[in-house]
């Protein structure tokens, strides 16, 4: 067996440097790429949320707008029923 000197394990150690260096990198693009992804999810978390308030606003009209319709029929629906002058 080859006996373990100071130069082979500076060596090993210059290795393991270079590989915990590498590690690190790749761990700074990932989270880079994970807070490019969180923004991308809060711009659809807020258009959606934009979408939901203008369906509300939409039922809201709609709602009113069956309202006055309703009233509408029960005037006609009366007035067959009035003598005519």
């Amino acid at each position: 067996m080859s006996e373990i000197t100071s130069e082979l394990m500076y060596e090993l150690l210059k290795r393991v440097h270079s590989d915990i260096a590498g590690l690190k990198e790749g761990q700074r693009e990932i989270r880079s790429e994970l807070n490019a992804i969180r923004g991308t999810m809060i711009s659809m978390h807020q258009d959606i949320h934009n979408v939901y308030g203008i369906l509300a606003r939409h039922d809201t009209r709609l709602d009113r707008i069956e309202n006055r319709l309703e009233l509408r029929e029960l005037a006609e629906a009366q007035s067959r029923f009035e003598p005519q002058p």
